[in-house]
């Protein structure tokens, strides 16, 4: 089959379905891949680029002629007019908003697969799109919202003064969310953030971040079935526009992500938070394509307030950073290919068995497969009162008699005493010295936290490195009995000194920045 990459025909559209990197792993898979002309301009990927990985350039409209189209948006009706009947489209089809779209690929015989439709379970993870344009969206709010913001997101003490850390505020702790206070973070800012779930404390705390509670007694708040956040009851919504009417007066930047899949975004800040804003701080709102989680954004656009707040409301965040999307979305795409394409013939096999492709497949052979069977997401287990049993009698095992154990003892010790007295001076006092060396070792190694064993690895090669200096100065004895024990105690030595620091270089590349 042929796999064809169009070019984007949205208006400031950047991202492209493939880039050099993921097409050689199309290859792979015994697909022909043709890429449109222009196809990865907007995103730094020139055609030569693309012929180097193995694709071969067409010209404009080519590409959705292709058995498999891979695209980013929706397709128009003069593009799903080129495409032929029995064609497969992989893109996002937003179904949930626009289900004519999909009755219009059913009726022209073309198979859908929605990348906004990968269920939320752990073996789709590698297929999901929309957490890896989430993930960029995330951060390039941090970028927005310091680009708009009049002063420095970390705090400084200079000669001309202390400067205060901005204060960042993160209302939603999925992907977006996450990648947004991890960005903040790192730039220095003070970062709080709230979630309607409250077991994402952990995450957030993780990261270096302040989780704000809300406090309410409704227990039911948490993850739906599909995978995604609950909508909030009214108890926790009214508990929560009191935290947030208490942030707003206090922190510089304010960035919202909660969304809900095919429904408007809820309002969260309402013009009156706004007004309690401080001149120059920033909003900006994540959830702006569904209509915004606050009441004041303009889906689209950037603009400043009456009282100075500035609301970004931008919707294509991901394609602002259009080579790093473009890669994950590659990838996305790659993963999909690499479970639809077992035999790696390069033909796409669709089992519906399966309830990756079922769920994602929105129509097929003329008919509209949307909306799918409800995939249920397993949540944690609950942790459950373990049962009384009865304790098992093991029977005790009988000791040693102790006449046996005072004989060994005895012989050992009698002998002990012989070795001594009939040893040369220069020997008992190494031995005493070996004695000692034992029992201090057995206290100070099993005394040591286990999470500190590797870092004793490095204590444990300079002592091997000293027996290996001893056992040098042996190997030109005259004895060869001594020769031959001196050889093996460096070679056993050398094998500590070597393993122990492979363990410990290991370690300490666990600390380096890549």
């Amino acid at each position: 089959m042929i796999i064809g990459i169009p070019r984007e025909s949205l208006p400031g559209e950047n991202r492209v379905a493939a880039t050099p990197t993921t097409v050689p792993a199309l290859l792979k898979l015994g697909y022909e891949v043709v890429v449109e002309s222009g196809a990865g301009e907007h995103a730094a990927l020139p055609d030569h680029a693309y012929e180097e990985a193995g694709a071969r350039i067409v010209g404009p409209g080519e590409a959705w002629k292709a058995d498999l189209v891979l695209a980013v948006n929706e397709p128009t009706d003069d593009q799903i007019a080129l495409m032929c009947s029995g064609a497969v489209l992989v893109t996002f089809l937003h179904p949930r908003q626009d289900l004519a779209l999909t009755e219009k690929l059913a009726a022209a015989g073309i198979t859908g697969l929605s990348m906004d439709m990968v269920p939320r379970i752990s073996r789709a993870q590698s297929m999901d799109a929309l957490s890896s344009m989430a993930n960029i969206s995330g951060y390039r709010a941090v970028v927005e919202a310091a680009f708009a913001y009049g002063r420095t997101f970390g705090g400084q003490v200079t000669a001309a003064g202390k400067v205060a850390p901005a204060k960042v505020f993160v209302i939603g702790t999925g992907v977006a969310g996450l990648a947004a206070l991890g960005a903040a973070n790192s730039m220095g800012a003070e970062v709080y953030a709230t979630d309607v779930r409250p077991e994402t404390a952990e995450q957030v705390q993780s990261m270096g971040a302040t989780f704000l509670h809300v406090r309410t007694g409704d227990s039911d708040q948490g993850v739906s079935s599909d995978g995604y956040a609950k909508e909030a009851s009214d108890d926790y919504n009214a508990r929560a526009a009191e935290l947030y009417m208490e942030q707003a007066g206090k922190d510089d930047v304010i960035i919202t992500t909660a969304a809900i899949p095919g429904k408007p975004s809820p309002k969260l800040i309402t013009a009156e938070m706004v007004a309690a804003m401080k001149p120059g701080s920033v909003i900006v709102d994540l959830a702006a394509l569904g209509g915004g989680n606050c009441e004041l954004t303009r889906p689209g656009e950037s603009y400043v307030t009456d009282n100075g707040v500035t609301i970004i409301g931008y919707t294509d965040l991901p394609s602002r950073l259009p080579g790093q999307a473009s890669q994950l979305y590659g990838t996305n795409l790659v993963n999909l290919l690499k479970l639809a394409t077992p035999e790696k013939n390069g033909e796409l096999v669709l089992n519906f068995d399966d309830e990756v492709i079922r769920t994602m497949t929105v129509c097929h052979e003329n008919q509209v497969a949307f909306p799918p069977p409800p995939v249920q997401v397993a949540a944690a287990p609950q942790p459950v009162a373990k049962a009384e049993t009865e304790t098992p009698v093991v029977p005790e095992k009988n000791p040693r008699p102790w006449p046996q154990t005072f004989g060994i003892v005895a012989v050992l010790s009698i002998a002990l005493i012989a070795l001594l007295t009939f040893s040369p001076t220069e020997f008992v006092a190494l031995f005493g010295t070996f004695a000692i060396a034992v029992v201090v070792g057995y206290y100070v190694v099993w005394n040591v936290t286990h999470a500190l064993h590797t870092p004793l690895m490095s204590v444990t090669n300079a002592i091997s490195g000293i027996i290996i200096v001893g056992a040098i100065t042996q190997l030109g004895s005259e004895s060869w009995g001594i020769r031959i024990v001196a050889a093996l105690t460096v070679l056993i030595a050398s094998i500590n000194i070597f393993g122990g620091f492979t363990v410990t270089q290991r370690m300490l590349k666990m600390f380096r920045k890549a």
